[in-house]
């Protein structure tokens, strides 16, 4: 019975970690039909809808500080999602899956600040600095081309004035959501996983309507597939997905949902070369395989005190 709900377990957590990867992708898509600031309000606000509806009797134990809580970790939640989709209008859905993917290497970095630090998590280690350099490496090859004429090792240097801006405002975002992890290992261990999401969702909403007029004119043409890209991103990459993540890491071990997770950009990669055909060059690809690099030595190597980042907050 146990084999048989750790089996049921990775293949749920397998699933989700494919969802999110194709986001990128069905996201992307959905923004010929609609600004970015208006389909994450629209997304935002389908979720919460169905997060309080679903969790609405974990609702009623609900305290005034709780909803604080929620509207600091809501905050750095809108931060992530706008600054993604905005860079999305300039770049590549498996560019922005990689360069999210940094927020693995970010959480360690940020918490050598003690006052970003969660309670009772440990100075990162040897491994955390080492994936940072490699996944910084990686991102400096994905996003920038060599310098033009250079031969021989100085083509190798990245030209930083040719980066696509794109790739600059997704990297706003994989700030944004480092930040959400720290936020959520100084508040997830005081409040009831069913309430902070539901919270932190809600408040994510409320600051897209704040931030709407800040990005530019917003509009949504409604078709099949901004209606597909809102039901697959609310319903299934953010309720469903909170759901049973949340279920799947109480019985899987850490490291092998670590592993899973570190699968989401190579997953968005996969669906963006099959559906749209984007194909990453030597150059990126070796950028791409650093930063998976980097993602795997941060999560994967033992540490006590391992706080969580990414997705597993």
């Amino acid at each position: 019975m146990a084999s048989t709900m750790k089996i049921r377990a990775y293949l749920l957590m397998l699933f989700v970690v494919a969802v999110w990867g194709a986001t990128f992708v069905v996201v992307k898509d959905a923004l010929a039909d609609a600004s970015p600031a208006a389909f994450n309000l629209a997304r935002m606000t389908l979720a919460s809808a169905i997060l309080a509806v679903g969790y609405h009797r974990s609702l009623r134990g609900i305290r005034w500080w709780h909803v604080g809580a929620g509207a600091i970790v809501g905050f750095c939640l809108a931060m992530g999602y706008q600054f993604q989709t905005l860079g999305l209008v300039w770049t590549t859905p498996s560019k922005s899956a990689f360069i999210t993917g940094m927020v693995v290497v970010l959480v360690p970095l940020f918490s050598l600040l003690p006052a970003l630090r969660p309670p009772h998590a440990r100075l990162p280690r040897w491994n955390a600095l080492l994936g940072a350099v490699l996944a910084f490496a990686g991102i400096a090859l994905l996003t920038a081309p060599g310098i033009s004429g250079a031969t021989g090792l100085a083509a190798v240097i990245p030209d930083l004035r040719q980066i696509n801006k794109g790739d600059v405002i997704t990297f706003g975002c994989s700030v944004g959501f480092a930040l959400h992890c720290l936020a959520l290992g100084h508040l997830s261990p005081k409040i009831d996983f069913k309430p902070l999401a539901t919270l932190q969702v809600g408040w994510c909403a409320l600051f897209m309507v704040i931030t709407l007029p800040l990005m530019g004119r917003p509009y949504l043409h409604w078709s099949p597939r901004l209606d597909i890209a809102l039901l697959i991103t609310a319903v299934l990459a953010t309720a469903a997905a909170l759901s049973i993540q949340s279920w799947a890491q109480s019985i899987l071990p850490s490291t092998h949902t670590a592993l899973m997770l570190t699968l989401e950009p190579v997953f968005a990669w996969i669906t963006s070369f099959l559906v749209i055909g984007e194909r990453l060059g030597l150059r990126p690809a070796t950028g791409a395989g650093l930063i998976l690099c980097g993602i795997a030595l941060t999560e994967l190597v033992p540490q006590p005190g391992h706080m969580p980042s990414a997705h597993e907050a």
